[in-house]
């Protein structure tokens, strides 16, 4: 069986190495770029099952490449990054990358995190086709990838649509953010559960008439959100 292949956009060549000899010792094919415009090219053209990207890039920057990738693609994206705010960490996980790690980072957590990744399942042209789910005027297509709200398209972030979908399967059922991690991150997701917060927040902003006194995601004091329904 072909092994899963990484590609790795990185212009730090000390680190590109680093990387390169973790990932190929952990049985990954292992490709490289080292800008942004010739990241995007291998992706386009090898279609790797995971892309970990640097966000300071010459040519095109990381940012601007995951944009790019995420309207294209499905393929799971790894950000790295040297700065430790919170903006980047928001910015990275708004334009759709599905994970972050901060510089300097340790090799081991961050095989980790490549491992889970790559278990979890992605979208395939067979997936069963699921009924709509709605939820008075807030409808939404899982396999279309759409939603609406009075009849408007909804512009949703994959992770965004994913809670979405999530909370409108399970009207009136309590998520702790830890099952909501496991549900959409995977159960190795090593990362904080603010995270979950954070995307709560934006979709309120975009489902909710008013997101600070929501109707639809209820916060549960001490345990995590419902929906509902």
């Amino acid at each position: 069986m072909t092994n899963r292949s990484v590609l790795v956009v990185e212009d730090e060549e000390n680190l590109v190495e680093a990387l390169r000899y973790n990932l190929e010792h952990e049985g990954y094919d292992v490709l490289t770029a080292p800008d942004g415009g010739s990241g995007l090219e291998t992706a386009r053209a090898a279609l790797p099952d995971l892309v970990i990207l640097d966000v300071m890039l010459p040519n095109l920057d990381g940012i601007e490449v995951c944009r790019i990738l995420r309207r294209e693609t499905d393929v799971p994206i790894l950000m790295l990054t040297a700065k430790g705010e919170e903006i980047d960490r928001v910015v990275g996980l708004e334009i759709g990358a599905d994970d972050y790690v901060t510089k300097p980072f340790s090799m081991r957590e961050l095989m980790a995190r490549v491992r889970a990744m790559l278990r979890r399942p992605r979208k395939t042209a067979s997936a069963r086709m699921a009924e709509p789910l709605r939820s008075g005027s807030l409808a939404v297509d899982v396999d279309a990838h759409q939603a609406s709200l009075n009849g408007e398209e909804l512009r949703l972030k994959p992770r965004e649509f994913d809670l979405l979908a999530l909370f409108m399967r399970n009207p009136g059922r309590a998520f702790t953010r830890d099952q909501i991690l496991e549900q959409l991150w995977g159960h190795d997701y090593i990362g904080d559960v603010r995270t979950v917060d954070v995307h709560v927040r934006w979709l309120r902003e975009k489902i909710e008439a008013d997101p600070s006194t929501p109707a639809r995601i209820i916060t549960i004091r001490g345990v995590g959100y419902r929906f509902e329904g």
